[in-house]
């Protein structure tokens, strides 16, 4: 206690933020990046606005300031002291969408979140010009959208970005972007580690590129490889994230990252072979290839690791917010009958009740989808539970079969992996839906047929993540694979589960049902 106290008052602690669908996270940690000093958070929500999902700035700066005043009183609580001075600090967020300024740095339309899948004709029309897939949520997506659709706000746009690249600018005054977070934005040719320059040149001939009031290039963030000073942290931006006024200017600023990225730091999953499943709001798996794929999939997106290398990404809009929701309907039960267990212990009991159920699910069906999945091809959500009257409605079999929901698209979108014979020789997963040992990462080795890994940091997630990245950058020497290897999982403990060949065969026959009523959800979508 008292090394951590001399450590954080000696300003060589270095913090991560990231900015989830439904929780912004803090992680602050010490010269050993293994060693978590305290964390923070704070709950929020995305809003339906004008049929699309956003964040006010409000809600981002109230968002950041409450997750970083509650680090601090964990600080307090646990060390007895505040923090006044960082070593280096690092943003993530949510990857893609759209935010839009003017010269004045005025929003020009509300932040367009990766949620919204209002941009089929753009995606369309840029994978077909490109050669590539561009998918809904990518940043030059909506960025075309407005401009198919002649948005007034189009001739004013001086600047675009992504939430992080938006968080980190208003701390530094630097309008730039981690290679990995700029990847979803579009596409990166990795030699470079910058963006493509034939398709820069190929969109600038589109007559929609004409109402820019610059070239295309020059209204995105400039592109930094893991381990690049990004700025410094400003008085300005010290009083943004600490509203006391107490944290001092001058901390080293990571590149702003995507949570893609930071899963894969958080995972060690950045070299080649090497893969991670990050398992939240949305769900999506990220697996480092060793050569180029043989043709354009939808179902995948290739973006890169924070470094630069390429990545085919399957990102699956919806993740375990249905499942939280079913967990949130037995809490309540608890608190009713006089249980009141916690929401950690509600999961543990149906997740344990889970794993009694049949390795089917004896007939039963989830479908998670919140929102449009483009991977089986619905432009919009309704959570469905399905069941045959010949079925075996059970409470094992209802939560075996919420837990096959959360990964049933993601099982759909690794096939296209396999068929793509691409090296996979580790995947390693987090989420708080890991925390609960050994039962969704048991079910996630059934749906990808693949060994799965979980560290003991698992939990902590993407702030960790990018606070890797931080240390990494206030640090550099090897690269970030070496440093991941030899200065932070070389001492960490992990768990390994191999598929358990009955569960594979289980899975594979939900799967064949949930296949065949992705129907019933398509009418579902149309009919409510």
């Amino acid at each position: 206690m008292t090394t951590a106290k001399t450590l954080i008052e000696s300003g060589k602690a270095v913090l991560g933020i990231e900015f989830g669908s439904t929780r912004i996270k803090a992680c602050l940690i010490g010269e050993d990046p293994n060693e978590v000093l305290a964390v923070g958070s704070h709950e929020w929500e995305n809003q339906l606005v004008d049929g699309l999902w956003s964040y006010s700035l409000e809600a981002i700066w109230d968002g950041l300031a409450h997750c970083y005043a509650d680090l601090n009183k964990n600080v307090q609580a646990q060390h007895g002291t505040q923090i006044r001075e960082l070593r280096a600090l690092g943003i993530s967020a949510m990857m893609h969408g759209y935010l839009a300024f003017d010269q004045q740095g005025e929003l020009l339309t509300p932040f367009r979140t990766w949620r919204n899948t209002n941009t089929g004709p753009a995606a369309k029309a840029l994978s077909e010009l490109f050669g590539v897939n561009i998918p809904l949520r990518w940043s030059i997506a909506h960025l075309h959208q407005v401009a198919l659709e002649g948005a007034r706000h189009v001739p004013q746009i001086d600047f675009v970005t992504t939430l992080a690249g938006y968080v980190h600018y208003k701390l530094t005054g630097e309008k730039v972007l981690g290679v990995g977070d700029a990847s979803g934005m579009f596409p990166i040719d990795s030699a470079t580690a910058g963006y493509d320059a034939k398709m820069l040149d190929a969109y600038q001939g589109l007559p929609e590129a004409q109402l820019l009031s610059k070239p295309l290039e020059q209204l995105l963030p400039k592109v930094l490889p893991a381990g690049e000073a990004a700025g410094v942290l400003t008085l300005e931006g010290a009083k943004l994230l600490d509203r006391t006024g107490t944290l001092q200017p001058g901390a080293l600023m990571a590149p702003p990252e995507g949570d893609a990225g930071t899963g894969m730091v958080a995972t060690n999953a950045v070299a080649p072979g090497t893969g991670n499943i990050s398992a939240g709001t949305s769900i999506f798996a990220m697996v480092v290839m060793d050569k180029p794929l043989s043709k354009v999939h939808h179902e995948l997106d290739i973006v890169t690791t924070p470094s630069g290398d390429p990545v085919a990404m399957v990102h699956c809009n919806n993740g375990a917010s249905e499942l939280a929701a079913w967990v949130n309907l037995f809490k309540r039960f608890s608190e009713l009958s006089g249980a009141k267990l916690s929401t950690d212990e509600v999961y543990q009991v149906l997740f344990g009740e889970a794993l009694n159920g049949e390795k089917d699910a004896g007939g039963l069906i989830a479908y998670n989808y919140l929102a449009g999945e483009p991977i089986t091809g619905l432009e919009s959500g309704r959570p469905l539970f399905v069941r045959t009257p010949d079925s075996e409605f059970s409470l094992a079999n209802t939560m075996i079969a919420q837990l096959y929901g959360v990964f049933g698209t993601l099982s759909i979108g690794m096939e296209v992996l396999r068929d793509e014979q691409v090296t996979l020789n580790k995947m390693s997963a987090h989420g708080g839906i890991f925390r609960t040992a050994g039962v969704a990462q048991d079910v996630l080795a059934a749906a990808i047929d693949a060994p799965v890994t979980i560290s003991s940091s698992a939990s902590e997630g993407g702030a960790w993540g990018m606070a890797l990245l931080a240390a990494f950058t206030a640090g550099k020497g090897a690269s970030l694979s070496k440093y991941l290897d030899q200065e932070v999982f070389a001492k960490q403990q992990s768990s390994t589960v191999d598929p358990d060949p009955s569960r594979v065969r289980g899975f594979a026959d939900y799967l064949k049902r949930y296949r065949q009523g992705l129907p019933v959800v398509a009418q579902a979508t149309m009919s409510l």
